[in-house]
């Protein structure tokens, strides 16, 4: 039965007006997703002062999530358009649920990175299970203006995590900041029974780690857009307030305060975006698009000033190109993605839009960390000294600066290039539409001729 009512008639169609709290009850869970990826690492030192500081155990806590919220995003997608939407969120906020009773009880870091697992699956299917209820019961300027704060709020919990987790650690303790997220998360819970039921078309037959929406040129470059902000901009917010440590020997409090005009434009971006494309009929979604991407090449490029001997100024414009870079489409890639695919794979769609989101910032974010450390510890022959020196203690200024310059470099072009992918695939779509609708025309034209031939040949042989 109850699968039944899952597949029946959704409250919140096209022809009818969402339910008020749908947005609200979906995007106060939504909110503590980034907050899990951005926030944790700053609890890292005092779980090792409590659980012990082995160091692969202590990656595993960041990592575990990362790895589990990419796999699983795609095991949800597929699964979220058999069992329906809204069990799906119901059922990650359970899972992240459970995962914090056994995160705020962990005896050491075995049990704490089976609960960071824990938390990444579910997670994944709060996502998967949200951003399909949003994009089927949300149409036209009023799904623009929702997928808007969608963005704004994941912009909100990966701009914050870090000082809400921070202030949580000062206040209550390491384990304080997940229960923290499961409050909010429970709050989520008693309102996910206002929400509606969506329709969804099952299709048992489906693979349940479905590519195949890939071969869609449309689909595919909109979700690269997100890979090109995981190169440009997450791996800078992860790891730039270590190099500002490094080269300028700025504080973590001063660092922090430096991150803002990065961050800030990543809460402002997707409501301007939407703004935006709502006031000017000349403005696009795709012009919003190319608009961050060469944000994010330009800002990139810009964060070769960074360097001992150059005011920190000169970096903060890069910075707020870097910023929008990656908040302008943030919202508006997902709302767009989903509508190139039929409404029965919305679920599969975000899956693995999300799949390829989070396992690209899980990449270039590692591969960053390699590539810094190695550069580092070539020009410095002192193993422990290079070990520091990468992990942002001053004194090897000129040493960070250049193996950052290097990886930054590499940032540029690798950033470039998916930006030119993105505008290949584009263009391939415009030209199969344009193609498409020549065929529609000489078809029409086709059928309408025929008629008068035939009449024209009937009068002739009278």
């Amino acid at each position: 039965m109850a699968d039944q009512l899952e597949s029946g008639p959704v409250e919140a169609s096209g022809s009818s007006a969402p339910p008020r709290l749908l947005a609200p009850v979906v995007l106060l869970a939504v909110f503590v997703i980034p907050m899990g990826i951005s926030g944790t690492a700053i609890a890292l030192p005092q779980i090792a002062t409590d659980l012990g500081n082995s160091p692969t155990l202590l990656q595993w806590v960041v990592n575990g999530f990362n790895v589990a919220f990419a796999v699983f995003g795609l095991v949800w997608g597929v699964a979220s358009d058999r069992i329906g939407y809204r069990r799906t969120f119901r059922t990650g906020v359970v899972l992240v649920l459970g995962s914090v009773i056994v995160t705020a009880l962990a005896p050491g870091l075995l049990v704490l990175d089976l609960a960071r697992f824990l938390a990444g699956v579910g997670s994944a299917a709060v996502l998967t299970g949200a951003t399909a209820m949003l994009s089927n019961a949300y149409t036209g300027a009023a799904r623009g203006r929702v997928f808007a704060v969608f963005g704004t709020v994941i912009g909100l919990g990966l701009a914050l995590g870090p000082t809400i987790s921070g202030a949580l650690i000062s206040l209550i303790s390491w384990r304080g900041v997940f229960v923290a997220h499961g409050v909010v998360l429970l709050i989520a819970l008693a309102g996910s029974v206002l929400l509606p039921h969506v329709a969804h078309h099952s299709n048992p037959g489906r693979r349940f780690v479905d590519f195949s929406l890939l071969r869609n040129p449309a689909f595919l470059a909109l979700c690269l857009v997100p890979v090109a902000g995981a190169i440009g901009f997450v791996t800078l917010l992860t790891y730039l307030p270590v190099a500002l440590s490094g080269i300028s020997s700025l504080s973590a409090g001063a660092a922090g305060l430096v991150m803002l005009p990065m961050t800030i434009p990543v809460l402002v971006g997707p409501v301007l975006a939407s703004f935006l494309i709502a006031r000017s009929s000349s403005i696009s979604s795709m012009a919003i698009i190319y608009t961050a991407l060469l944000s994010l090449v330009l800002g990139t490029s810009g964060m070769l000033l960074l360097a001992p001997d150059v005011a920190l100024g000169w970096v903060v414009v890069p910075m707020v190109l870097v910023g929008f870079g990656f908040g302008l489409p943030l919202g508006l890639v997902d709302s767009e993605a989903l509508a190139t695919v039929p409404p029965h794979s919305t679920g599969t769609a975000a899956g693995v839009l999300n799949f390829i989101r989070i396992g690209s910032e899980a990449l270039f974010v590692g591969l960053y960390a390699v590539a810094l450390s190695w550069l580092i510890g070539r020009s410095i022959p002192d193993h422990e000294l290079a070990l520091a020196t990468a992990a942002g203690t001053p004194g090897q200024a000129q040493a960070y600066a250049a193996a950052f310059h290097w990886v930054v470099g590499g940032l540029v072009v690798l950033v470039t290039i998916t930006a030119l992918v993105v505008g290949l695939l584009h263009r391939a779509r415009v030209v199969a539409e344009r193609g498409q609708v020549l065929i529609e025309a000489e078809t029409v034209c086709a059928a309408a001729c025929l008629p008068m031939a035939v009449t024209a040949e009937e009068s002739g042989v009278r």
